[in-house]
């Protein structure tokens, strides 16, 4: 199966370079280009990607616009090149907050020590955001009335014509549909939970990565003021992402959020935030939990800030009073530290597949029967109010 890809890039050095990385997987097709926004979205009507990666900064219509534009008429999983600045950080979560899926630093040396394994790791980021499209054009679609009604209905515009005349190409045959999977895995069916189990708790603890950050915000937001537990996150970021992430999280939520310190102290209706490029560690005792914040340079633990590293310290201090929620990403960061949580009887639970953007992370804990329960990401905060016995 090949899944095509729609570059969109000011810069005609990044679009070739991108191509070429692309192209290089069998199973990816770039099958155009565009060098502004307003020429990513008529391309999006047109060709229908199955994933665009897009530049934030470009003329006549940014990457932020042309996300919400794409999202609206034509919805596609989106992949947002940005610059590890505190601007870029900004831009990317309004991107992300737009629809777009998923963000990578523009320069590649900052995703992978040779140019070899950051190629490798683009392609796959493309190819997991491929395989969960689906999710993103239902979740979209019912919200727009001006998409196609066919996945190949639109015809040609004269701006497409233009710019493969422009490009010299030849306007690619897109009347032929590609097939699109995604692996089915059977997981347990939610059912709301109408009371609490009557397990006791004392600190709610979170892990994350590909689409983490719309999921965070939308579960945060909805929690009271009185939210009675400290929270942890690990969300797969940056540094500078983190601090940012962290102050959007806190001017929206009733609850306070702040990027992790080394030294604070975990309080009730608190948010902690691990920063990005360390670890996040919880010390002391479960009446005066402290966070530690290490320095990680090894190459021994792939993810920094790691769910593993802070799900398991918690073990160690809080046993059987967690409630800890794996949330939507790629990969199965957290399945250790959730083991070693769910050994001292504490209770781990899932975002379901149909909800997550990538359905990594879930799986791993429900394919190994550590979580109790899969739910969907817009049942998590009341589920965990009524879990937890608010109110």
């Amino acid at each position: 199966m090949t899944y095509k890809v729609l570059v969109v890039d000011d810069s005609s050095f990044f679009r070739r370079r991108v191509t070429d990385i692309l192209n290089a997987d069998p199973n990816l097709e770039v099958i155009d280009v565009a060098i502004n926004g307003r020429e990513a979205v008529e391309m999006a009507k047109i060709l229908r990607p199955d994933v665009i990666t897009m530049d934030i900064e470009m003329p006549i219509l940014n990457g932020i616009e042309a996300v919400k534009q794409i999202m609206a008429n034509s919805p596609t999983a989106i992949l947002m090149f940005s610059s590890l600045t505190h601007k870029g950080a900004k831009a990317t979560l309004e991107a992300l907050e737009a629809g777009a899926l998923d963000f990578l630093p523009k320069k590649f040396n900052e995703i992978a020590k040779t140019t070899e394994d950051a190629g490798s790791f683009l392609r796959q980021r493309v190819v997991q955001l491929a395989n969960g499209r689906r999710s993103t054009v239902r979740k979209y679609s019912s919200t727009t009335s001006s998409a196609p009604s066919s996945r190949f209905s639109a015809k040609p515009s004269i701006l497409k014509q233009s710019i493969a005349k422009r490009d010299n190409k030849v306007v690619p045959d897109v009347s032929k549909p590609s097939v699109i999977a995604r692996p089915s895995t059977s997981v347990t069916a939610f059912k709301k939970i109408k009371q609490s189990s009557g397990k006791s708790y004392k600190l709610l603890a979170i892990g994350t990565s590909t689409g983490g950050p719309v999921a965070l915000q939308k579960i945060l937001t909805q929690f009271p003021a009185d939210f009675p537990l400290p929270i942890i996150m690990v969300q797969h970021m940056p540094a500078t992402f983190t601090q940012a992430f962290a102050n959007r999280l806190n001017s929206l939520c009733k609850i306070s959020v702040k990027e992790a310190s080394d030294g604070d102290i975990l309080k009730p209706g608190c948010a902690y935030l691990a920063p990005g490029g360390k670890q996040m560690v919880l010390d002391g005792t479960e009446s005066a939990t402290k966070i530690k914040i290490l320095e990680d340079n090894s190459d021994r633990i792939a993810f920094k800030p790691s769910v593993d590293i802070s799900f398991g310290s918690a073990a160690k201090i809080f046993k059987d009073n967690v409630l800890a929620i794996i949330l939507t990403g790629m990969g199965s960061d957290g399945k250790d530290g959730s083991r070693m949580l769910k050994a001292k009887g504490s209770t781990i639970w899932a975002q379901d597949e149909e909800s997550c953007v990538v359905y990594g992370m879930p799986q791993a804990v429900n394919n190994a029967g550590i979580s109790v329960l899969s739910l969907p990401l817009v049942e998590v905060t009341s589920s965990v109010l009524k879990e937890i016995n608010y109110g």
